[in-house]
């Protein structure tokens, strides 16, 4: 039965109904019968009734749930009025009574201050100091249980062994009772005082304290046994130097005459490839197995076809393998002397005999090249025909095909090491490979020192069985190089503005060579030029007989100055004392007082 059933009526109540009073008189309350209706809008003046109306409520107005719901202001009255009386009024205590206000059919309660303390904490501004003290607190209580745990993991520590694993996380909060992040906090300071080591997804270890030893190597001697060849120095070429340093010395090209906008952009597009994610094949890109064939052809001859290059990760492992393929351990090797210092590093890597032939700034003599051949039984012959390092010769035409035929009439290879390919200045190189088609010259090209130092590429071009040999060492031990290199290398010198940076750099270069030449005739008068090169990076310089060069180089690093000791590119005792000085490397305005160091230094000496 609904209220809607009993005609906008409540169900009769059993309980007692407040009447809520007027002023500081005690709340009284009167128990009405259990049919008896009560007006929802009437309250008691104050004084208890035994008989209060009975009253109905509107059917007009009856809103379905809510609280302080309204009823109808007015309602007719009961047709019989309550019999029951109400019983005596009762105090509820000695709470004042709150007052009340009557809106429009609602009753309003004001409550008022309780006169005794409320169980209750007070919810006022006389609470925040508590709270104060008590956030205040949460911290020295934190600091101090992290403390208590640290201690006890410190003495658990103290008797364990090096390396012994500590309890879990999980063990400490339950041991100490306390939270995980106390227990962290702990083992965090444990670890900054150095007691404990973290391994992740393995626990927490006691740290082993490493005490301080002599190493012992002596077993490795035995070991290792006696060495196949004796590795020289580290070049001073490869040396870096601050900034601050006129550097003198360099092998690699200063950044400016590199092509930097065209190697980043290649280097964008080459990682968008698919060269970035696949395998390229162990004799290079066809592409840039192409592109080398294509460079060599261009000089006339027999040109070579795109399987007879093989791409490697720069001419320094080109000339380990073709030492290792072509020649074999033990055996001779012909050189110019002086030559290229990673040349003699590669073949005596390779376990080579090195044999050197005498060369000056114009190539090497060939007789004396035919008289090696003869004594030796060398079966190849390393050269640098064009802008040389580090004497900067060019062979002549005339001088070119002389050794060649030397080369024929001994059944022998020709190893044609082109690195200066793109840096002539007032010549162009012609590769000696181009008058070969018989297969002796093994002709190698590299890009590091044109393109970048970080694409090390570099292309071999062989024709027969040498190049199968070549290949085969180039599977067992580099396997391929990487192709995102080669894609880069490709796109650079395929892009119309390579060969606008190749004409610029000429001009570099020569201002640059110019610039040392001229310093070195105001400042080092007793220094000799043998020729000033045609191209390539560096000046190759003999100083006056009875030179310490060793000291030279001493005195020009204490002054801030770093130059290359000649002493690096013979295979054998040097001829004298001779400096290589780059004239690509950075700063070029410093290269005159570089060069007035070094006059300084060898003056002191006289």
């Amino acid at each position: 039965m609904t209220q809607n059933d009993l005609g906008g009526r409540s169900r009769p109540r059993s309980t007692a109904i407040t009447a809520v009073t007027a002023g500081s008189s005690a709340i009284t309350t009167a128990l009405c019968p259990a049919d008896a209706l009560v007006s929802a809008n009437e309250v008691s003046s104050g004084n208890p009734t035994t008989t209060p109306p009975a009253t109905t409520a509107s059917r007009a107005h009856w809103p379905p749930r809510g609280r302080r719901c309204r009823v109808a202001a007015s309602a007719p009255a009961a047709s019989t009025a309550a019999t029951t009386a109400r019983p005596e009024p009762t105090n509820s205590g000695d709470i004042p009574p709150p007052t009340t206000t009557r809106v429009n059919g609602t009753v309003n309660e004001n409550a008022a201050t309780p006169t005794r303390p409320h169980p209750r904490p007070a919810r006022d501004g006389d609470s925040t100091a508590a709270r104060l003290s008590v956030a205040l607190l949460l911290p020295l209580m934190s600091d101090d249980s992290s403390a208590r745990i640290a201690a006890g993991v410190r003495d658990w520590v103290a008797a364990a062994a090096p390396g012994a694993k500590l309890p879990s996380t999980r063990a400490l909060v339950a041991r100490y009772a306390a939270s995980p992040v106390t227990v962290q906090k702990a083992l965090r300071t444990l670890a900054a005082q150095g007691l404990i080591e973290s391994r992740p997804g393995v626990g927490t270890f006691v740290r082993a304290v490493r005490t301080t030893r002599p190493n012992d190597y002596g077993w490795q001697t035995a070991a290792l046994g006696s060495p196949g060849f004796r590795a020289t120095q580290r070049s001073t070429a490869l040396r870096t130097t601050p900034n601050d340093v006129i550097a003198l010395h360099s092998g690699y090209p200063d950044r400016e005459l590199l092509p930097e906008r065209l190697v980043r952009a290649a280097f964008t597009r080459a990682a968008r490839g698919d060269a970035a994610v696949t395998r390229p094949p162990t004799a290079g890109l066809p592409e840039l197995q192409a592109w080398f064939a294509t460079e060599l052809g261009a000089f006339g001859g027999a040109p070579p076809s795109p399987g007879e290059v093989v791409v490697f990760p720069g001419s320094q492992s080109a000339l380990c393998t073709v030492f290792r393929a072509l020649v074999g351990p033990e055996r001779p090797l012909l050189v110019e002397s002086p030559t290229y210092w990673g040349a003699l590093l590669a073949a005596a890597q390779s376990g080579v005999r090195v044999v050197p032939v005498p060369s000056s700034a114009h190539g090497p003599d060939p007789d004396e090249l035919a008289r090696a051949f003869s004594r030796t039984g060398a079966r190849a012959f390393y050269a640098q025909p064009n802008f040389a390092n580090p004497t900067g010769a060019q062979w002549s035409p005339d001088l070119a095909e002389k050794v060649l035929d030397v080369v024929r009439r001994h059944g022998a290879f020709l190893v044609e090491d082109d690195w200066a390919h793109d840096f002539g200045i007032t010549a162009d190189p012609v590769p000696l490979a181009a008058r070969d088609d018989g297969g002796h010259v093994v002709y190698l090209r590299s890009l590091t020192k044109s393109v970048s130092p970080a694409v090390r590429v570099a292309g071999i071009v062989a024709r027969g069985p040498a190049r199968e040999r070549i290949l085969a060492d180039v599977e067992a031990v580099s396997m391929y190089v990487s192709g995102v290199l080669q894609a880069v290398a490709l796109d650079v010198v395929t892009q119309p503005a390579w060969r606008t940076h190749r004409r610029d750099s000429r001009h570099r270069l020569a201002a640059r060579r110019d610039l040392m030449v001229a310093a070195l005739h105001e400042h080092v008068p007793a220094a000799r030029l043998e020729a000033v090169p045609h191209g390539g990076l560096n000046l190759w310089v003999r100083l006056p007989d009875g030179t310490d060069l060793a000291r030279l180089v001493r005195d020009c690093d204490a002054a801030g100055v770093v130059v290359a000791p000649g002493n690096e590119w013979f295979p054998a005792e040097p001829t004298g004392a001779y400096l290589r000085l780059n004239y690509s490397g950075p700063n070029p305005g410093a290269f005159p007082d570089g060069v007035r160091t070094v006059g300084s230094a060898l003056a002191r000496q006289t």
